[in-house]
């Protein structure tokens, strides 16, 4: 039986080429759209779930505390808050710290790189961790100060093959290592970024380590617990460490946060995980759904609109003796024919497009061939889409009467909420959102883009310390601004796309005790910040420690950070630090600029002037050299009081750029998506627009002959078309500003939504539905009524 529904199935698909093809190609590009987004769905949510011990691993964070207000967190704590909680607290079977560098010279063999990244870390970070060492044992590892961990990328970099065990790197110039492990690569779903590890007791050995409490958060921090420990009473227990510790209620709090939420949870309300990347995933997990079932509402259409031709075959059957479970089994046959079909092109066309997609997303998925899961998913995934197409074609069809059928009574009349009709507007329902959210998503992107940064990023460039810069850094500014190519230098304590520290330990006169926990920005500069960077100077003067030696405490305020300590005349004021026993003194306000993330508000920033580890150099340009001449003579300058690195260096507006790169992924994948749904949904248009035009070639006929033009019988058979377009507009539009403005909820900085967008999307629907039942309709206007009418 199974082997004659699939003989007449597939009959019927060659019955209807025109039809089948149609319906064909809706479902390939619906099946292969879905699982471009269902393979990046995968990659998403296994960010870190294939450590071993992931399930009982969490990072601590830190929290303020401030009654009645907005709690902040920060995902780095003090060194020695690691230890501690390992020492004193039994749910904890392990811990581990790590902290990143990027600052290191390495050399082997004569040759030099810097343009690495690693991370220090405890001995039990392997232990904790599922990296897999492909050389080496993991037991003896990151023990000894000058040993060394590389990955296998970073060994044929630095050596040319992987076998380099033993070998020796020399570090800074000073430090020799010797290579004791090979990490296999790290792959693509993790949030740990390196390229080697380094023993926490070379930290130590630099002087970089602390075992106060109350230093600098700077340090991130994980446990494994025991197993079976109680999760919710760990993390009541650690909430008050740093202030049992210092004897301090004022200070931070602590929790432990899961490392399966790690990459998916990014955003907080007073401390508890509510959203993040979670958003953007379940926004395509959505779209995935809309694509599939409108390719699904597609096939049900011209399934449906071809019942006349199937009608005498329904009624046959069941004149025979066929059963209505029968016929239904039969045409879900014939659904999941077609959906086996398409799944294969669909698949094939995956491959063809996933290089693009990985260049669109900036990601490297791969398909997962030797995995059954994956194969047992393909396979449930067609099963799914032949269900979901052919389970009301089947039911339809099927319940068709014989008696009606043979005296041509079977059809009904036309209603108001016919299914097919609720169909096309559940299909341009999907298709319209997709429209209005890629729209919205476009402008709140360059609304952000066009955001006033307040500083200038032109023709600036920055450049890291390492080595001999820092003790030279007064001959190579000096030599800078002499030769003409720099307009102006300053040291900073970053880089200025990367923000700055944080500090709750600043009072000042005036503060309420809720501004006690108040997060407040740091910066640092020796001496012509304002001038380096264009920032808008409000009030009072830069710092300059060269000509007020006195400058060394003080500090420029941002206008936000004057709002926030209610200074109604800043200049002058005093900000103290009691722990630290210094007292700051204000000497100038900047208008509020742009220091991290662009999309969220500026913070409160406190600019030192003195800084106990300047890491960066900014280099203006003067913009009378061209800027591949301006960057000759400064490498030639750093060259000459820094050989033994190569000159490095960042230009501040790429970098800068890249923070709308994770934005303008999720329009592009957005504006993509939508097309191919907008593209599906025109194909079930062409579809049934050629089914009507073929179902009323006598009335067109006989229009015709009495008169009625081309373009009326066109606008005949188009304006019922465009009467679903305009009732799916109707619904989708609130159904779209609902979800937009909840993801706009997201940013700080964001667009108001305005009528301007549905008009927008509303246009651009109802064009594309009219040009693509035009089409069909004049071609079937235009035929000539003795072909049509001969017949009769």
């Amino acid at each position: 039986m199974l082997k004659n529904y699939f003989r007449t199935a597939w009959r019927s698909l060659m019955r209807g080429r025109s039809f089948t093809i149609i319906n064909i190609s809706g479902l390939v590009v619906g099946m292969a759209g879905a699982g471009l987004i269902l393979l990046w769905l995968v990659h998403e949510v296994s960010y870190d779930r294939f450590h071993a011990n992931g399930e009982r691993i969490s990072q601590i964070w830190v929290m303020t505390d401030i009654p009645g207000l907005k709690h902040n967190q920060i995902p780095v704590t003090s060194k020695p808050v690691g230890p501690a909680l390992k020492a004193e607290f039994p749910e904890v079977e392990e811990s581990t710290r790590r902290i990143n560098v990027n600052r290191f010279l390495f050399r082997v063999n004569e040759k030099s790189f810097t343009e690495i990244t690693g991370v220090i870390v405890d001995a039990s970070f392997l232990r904790m961790f599922s990296f897999p060492l492909v050389q080496g044992n993991v037991s003896n590892q990151l023990t000894d100060a000058h040993s060394i961990i590389i990955t296998e990328k970073l060994a044929l970099k630095l050596y040319g093959t992987k076998d380099v065990l033993g070998k020796d790197i020399l570090i800074d110039s000073v430090d020799h290592f010797t290579v004791t492990g090979v990490l296999k690569d790290l792959p693509g779903n993790t949030d740990f970024k390196f390229d080697y590890l380094l023993p926490w007791n070379y930290l130590e050995k630099l002087g970089w380590g602390s075992t106060d409490f109350l230093s600098s958060n700077d340090t991130y921090t994980y446990v494994l617990l025991k197993k079976g420990a109680d999760f919710a009473a760990f993390n009541a227990k650690i909430r008050n460490l740093s202030r049992v510790k210092t004897g301090r209620k004022d200070l931070w709090l602590h929790f432990a946060y899961p490392i399966s939420q790690w990459h998916l949870y990014g955003d907080f309300d007073n401390g508890v995980p509510v959203g993040g990347r979670i958003d953007t995933v379940r926004m395509f997990g959505m779209i995935a759904a809309f694509i599939l079932l409108i390719a699904c509402i597609n096939f049900m259409n011209l399934s449906t609109a071809r019942s006349e031709k199937r009608a005498k075959e329904v009624g046959i059957r069941k004149v025979v003796g066929a059963a209505r479970g029968l016929l239904i089994g039969q045409f879900i046959v014939e659904a999941f024919l077609l959906a086996v079909i398409a799944g294969g092109l669909a698949l094939a066309v995956v491959v063809l497009v996933l290089p693009a997609f990985n260049m669109l997303i900036g990601q490297n998925l791969v398909m997962p061939w030797n995995a059954w899961r994956f194969w047992m998913a393909a396979f449930g995934f067609i099963v799914l889409t032949s269900l979901l197409a052919g389970s009301y074609p089947a039911f339809y069809l099927s319940a068709f009467k014989p008696v009606s059928i043979f005296r041509k009574q079977f059809r009904k009349a036309q209603a108001v909420f016919s299914p097919r009709r609720v169909l096309v507007v559940l299909q341009f329902c999907f298709a319209v959102v997709l429209i209005i959210c890629t729209l919205i998503v476009r402008d709140q992107l360059r609304y952000v883009q066009n955001r006033d940064m307040g500083y200038n990023n032109n023709n600036l460039i920055y450049v890291n310390m390492r080595g001999d810069i820092g003790k030279n850094y007064p001959m190579i500014r000096q030599e800078l601004l002499a030769s003409g190519v720099a307009a102006s230098v300053t040291k900073t304590w970053a880089p200025m796309t990367w923000g700055g520290g944080h500090s709750w330990s600043f009072r000042w006169q005036g503060m309420v005790p809720a501004d006690t926990n108040t997060t407040i920005t740091l910066f640092s500069e020796d001496v012509g910040l304002v001038k380096t960077m264009g920032m808008h100077l409000v009030a009072g003067r830069d710092i300059d420690v060269e000509r007020y030696p006195t400058d060394s405490l003080a500090v420029v305020l941002n206008e936000a950070a004057v709002k926030t300590m209610g200074f109604k005349e800043p200049i002058g004021q005093v900000l103290r630090e009691p722990y630290f026993k210094r007292a700051w003194h204000v000497v100038g306000v900047v208008k509020n600029y742009v220091n991290e993330s662009p999309f969220e508000e500026t913070p409160p920033v406190v600019i030192e002037g003195a800084a106990s580890d300047f890491r960066a150099v900014h280099i203006k340009f003067d913009p009378s050299i061209a800027t591949k001449q301006g960057l000759a003579k400064v490498e030639a300058i750093f060259k000459k009081y820094n050989p033994a690195y190569p000159f490095d260096y960042t230009f501040v507006d790429a970098e800068y750029a890249t923070n709308y790169d994770d934005s303008q992924r999720t329009e592009s994948m957005v504006g993509v998506f939508a097309v191919l749904a907008i593209f599906i949904s025109c194909l079930g248009l062409l579809g049934l627009s050629a089914y009507v035009a073929e179902s009323r070639v006598k009335e067109i006929g006989v229009r015709k002959v009495l008169g009625a033009s081309v373009v009326g019988i066109a606008r005949l058979l188009s304006v019922e078309f465009l009467r679903l377009v305009l009732v799916a507009l109707v619904i989708a539009s609130p159904v779209a500003w609902w979800a937009m403005n909840k993801w706009l909820g997201d940013y700080a900085y964001r667009i108001t939504i305005g009528w301007r967008v549905f008009v927008l999307a509303g246009v651009l629907a109802v064009v594309i539905a009219l040009v693509t039942v035009s089409w069909q309709a004049i071609r079937a206007a235009s035929r000539k009524p003795v072909d049509s009418l001969r017949s009769e």
